[in-house]
């Protein structure tokens, strides 16, 4: 019984991101959500408290999906480049392979529903790697500046870089995407 509960709370997030990408927040209804992800309205609310509730969950959810593909094979005795190169490769594939999930996460984070997300929450899925950055800073091989600007500086070109809707006819290969890493790395390097 318990797998059939998560398969459906899997179908919502799922449908959330569907309808919220194709019609926006406003008008992706509990009723519509709940027809798209094939389960009756009130199964929303078995996991939810509202509509609010599930919008913000489908994004942690998805933040943790992201943090999992930054943190795969994490290994902080590499060297601190490696370490944020392994990072920002497996943040590249999972932009590609999970398009649909981060323009959900894109349009979250530039709604007025971000106000509504605990940041404590989200830091503690990074966590890791943002000790490998602050090693970096406190070592002098990543530039001291705030951390929302090394952060931006490194995963804002791979919004675009990954994003076939914005790179119109630019098929990253390997060569590409450690041309465009070397570049990350000089900005944030000491």
């Amino acid at each position: 019984m318990r797998t059939k509960d998560e398969r459906k709370k899997e179908a919502l997030f799922k449908a959330t991101v569907k309808l919220v990408n194709e019609i926006g927040f406003a008008s992706s209804s509990v009723s519509k959500i709940a027809r798209e992800a094939q389960v009756s309205p009130s199964t929303i609310y078995v996991f939810f408290k509202n509509k609010e509730d599930l919008l913000v969950s489908t994004y942690i959810e998805l933040k943790r999906s992201l943090s999992a593909a930054l943190l795969e094979d994490f290994d902080d005795s590499l060297p601190i480049r490696d370490i944020i190169k392994k990072a920002w490769f497996g943040i590249f594939r999972y932009i590609t392979g999970n398009l649909e999930e981060y323009d959900y996460l894109e349009q979250f984070a530039n709604s007025p529903y971000s106000a509504l997300v605990d940041q404590e929450i989200i830091e503690q899925e990074f966590l890791p790697f943002i000790a490998v950055l602050e090693h970096g800073i406190t070592q002098k091989i990543i530039k001291n500046a705030n951390m929302n600007i090394i952060v931006a500086f490194m995963f804002n070109p791979i919004s675009r870089l990954a994003n076939p809707r914005l790179c119109h006819g630019l098929a990253m290969d390997e060569a590409d995407l450690e041309v465009a890493f070397t570049m990350v790395w000089d900005a944030i390097k000491l």
